[in-house]
């Protein structure tokens, strides 16, 4: 059976997913160091406005309140019994503001990594993780997320388990990786690396890409680095909104709303089919990503030069892959919008 996401990837050349829901939260309140997943049970009213701001920004799907909702993380905060509980809650009022939207919204149920390594390099089994992962997966299904999405992963060995989780769940799924070290994730795997892994999976995604990461540039680089290797998957960008500054005792990220919108016109033209944002993300920017999306009619792929003149340099110079260096672009300054 078709489910509803993959029914709304075919009727459409693009989606607009979410922005950041750890920004948003702190601006409601959540305090440094609290669980946010608490707040499903603890503040409904705020989560379902969470849900909602995107949803009016001209959201196509929004990922649920669960990012840090398996045992490994809540066990931080004295809950690891309570995964199951605290990912359904999130799913289930995901649900009910996904069904009075006056347009379709996916709810798709996030789950963030376990916060552990794995074996060998830690102690976390593959056993284990595929355990904790499917635990979550079982309380998305049950509050009614349309898919699972799997993000900011850093280690191939945690994506390959959660894929595994996710088939016993019997749930279709989207996953991404955070590319943050010059080009590559955490624990070292390049853009062609995570595409050659996503097509020996038993259980694929029906979209895979990248999140959050260092800005806008350095995840467009990574997608056409996912788009050189020939997939036919389709492409998530959800990139942060600029670069995090500490500012009079908070992170703000420098990202305006018309710079958000460039990238989400560049993600689209290089290649991304799922297009959002991360931190910093707010529902100005997607209102803006939105209209661009919208009104700018779809270009050619931009090289890294433009990239980086319209939404500032790269982070390093290397891409990961150590061939393709981009040239002349460590020295252009962020773009005044």
């Amino acid at each position: 059976m078709t489910s509803p996401f993959e029914t709304l990837l075919a009727e459409r050349d693009w989606l607009l997913a979410d922005g950041a829901t750890g920004t948003n939260l702190f601006n409601m309140g959540l305090g440094a160091g609290d669980p946010p997943e608490f707040w499903n049970v603890d503040e409904p009213a705020k989560i379902t406005s969470l849900y909602k701001s995107a949803v009016d920004a001209g959201s196509d799907l929004f990922l649920t309140n669960s990012f840090g909702g398996n045992a490994a993380r809540l066990k931080l905060h004295n809950a690891a019994n309570r995964a199951r509980e605290l990912s359904r809650i999130s799913a289930e009022i995901g649900r009910n503001v996904a069904d009075r939207a006056d347009h379709k919204v996916i709810v798709a149920g996030s789950v963030g990594p376990t916060g552990e390594i794995m074996a060998p390099m830690g102690q976390l089994t593959h056993e284990i993780a595929v355990e904790m992962f499917h635990e979550q997966a079982e309380g998305l299904k049950e509050g009614g997320a349309d898919v699972l999405w799997l993000e900011t992963i850093s280690a191939p060995e945690e994506y390959i388990a959660a894929a595994e989780a996710f088939k016993l769940a019997d749930m279709p799924w989207c996953g991404t990786m955070s590319f943050d070290t010059a080009g590559r994730t955490m624990m070292g795997m390049t853009s062609a690396a995570m595409v050659a892994m996503v097509e020996k999976l038993d259980h694929k995604p029906l979209a895979f890409g990248a999140n959050c990461g260092v800005g806008a540039s350095d995840m467009l680089r990574t997608v056409q680095g996912f788009v050189a290797q020939g997939t036919e998957r389709p492409i998530i960008a959800k990139g942060n909104a600029g670069i995090p500054k500490y500012v009079d005792g908070h992170i703000h990220y420098d990202g305006t709303p018309t710079l958000m919108a460039d990238y989400a016109v560049l993600a689209r033209d290089s290649g991304a089919k799922i297009i959002g944002g991360c931190c910093g993300t707010m529902p100005e920017h997607l209102r803006m990503m939105r209209e661009a999306l919208e009104t700018r009619p779809k270009g050619d792929k931009p090289s890294l030069e433009e990239i980086a003149a319209r939404l500032g340099a790269f982070s390093s110079a290397s891409d990961g892959t150590g061939d393709n260096e981009p040239t002349g672009t460590r020295s252009n300054r962020r773009r005044r919008s």
